[in-house]
């Protein structure tokens, strides 16, 4: 139930982390090999933003302690963080902006290959003006593309449709983490909990003809709903909703879930 961050790594020793979550603190102390190797030490070794929501990119301030990694994001990610004052927290010198293409992979680790791609989305809460674009595609929203060991996997926590080529781009791949904010496009105000419906939140709901049940679970790869916000039904153990996601042959992320591919 704590927000949506990931730590990948090829041989246990070197993480990277996709997306800094507000939790940061509490999900590394959870995990042991996460614990710091030695006094100012960090197996740490990239954060890698795939946007600039507040739930991804507040748990940098977290990981502002002296201890060096670098910051992969694209411009308009690492220009968010630039222009916000508090941000200057994260000492130059140890923390490290590097600055990534989209269809351009980079190795944050050795022989982690990541490749980001545009998905529709749209930009951070805090940066919309008088008039959004909810289905934008560039730098604002990204997905990731994981290869290593023989495997890959695809990265996508906030994601606004499901279009053919995206799940054309998703043929082949070994596991799938997608957005499962909502189940029902007008959750929220079902809920009482808000006003704004998933499409205007950005992410696309997993109930009904064009959401993501329907769209990606034929997919064939292992498929996990992350990213999960708690008016979700499936969160509910005994909820028809979870029951149909599972029948469809997916999984449901959860706090401490481990993943060996």
């Amino acid at each position: 139930m704590t927000q949506s961050s990931v730590a990948v790594s090829l041989d246990g020793a070197a993480w990277v982390i996709l997306n800094a979550s507000p939790d940061i603190r509490v999900q590394l102390a959870a995990r042991k090999s996460m614990h710091p190797p030695e006094l100012r030490g960090t197996p740490i070794s990239a954060v890698v933003l795939t946007n600039g929501d507040i739930d991804h990119i507040a748990g940098l301030l977290t990981l502002r302690e002296k201890t060096g990694f670098d910051l992969y994001a694209t411009q308009a990610g690492l220009d968010i963080v630039k222009s916000n004052s508090v941000f200057r927290v994260l000492d130059p010198d140890l923390v490290r902006p590097q600055p990534i293409d989209l269809d351009t992979a980079f190795e944050p680790v050795p022989e982690l290959q990541v490749t980001p791609f545009a998905v529709p989305g749209k930009v951070a809460l805090f940066l919309e003006g008088d008039t959004v674009n909810v289905e934008e595609i560039g730098e604002q929203t990204i997905g990731l593309m994981l290869e290593g060991g023989g495997r890959r996997v695809a990265y996508i926590p906030g994601c606004a449709t499901v279009p053919d080529w995206l799940r054309t781009r998703l043929e082949g791949i070994d596991l799938l983490l997608f957005d499962g904010t909502v189940w029902n496009n007008d959750e929220m105000e079902r809920t009482g909990t808000g006003k704004k419906t998933g499409a205007r939140m950005g992410h696309v709901p997993l109930n009904g003809q064009h959401g993501s049940l329907a769209r990606l679970s034929k997919l064939d790869a292992r498929k996990i709903f992350i990213h999960i916000n708690n008016t979700n039904p499936i969160l509910q153990p005994n909820a028809p909703e979870r029951a149909e996601v599972l029948s469809h042959g997916w999984e449901i992320a959860a706090d401490g879930m481990e993943i060996e591919l």
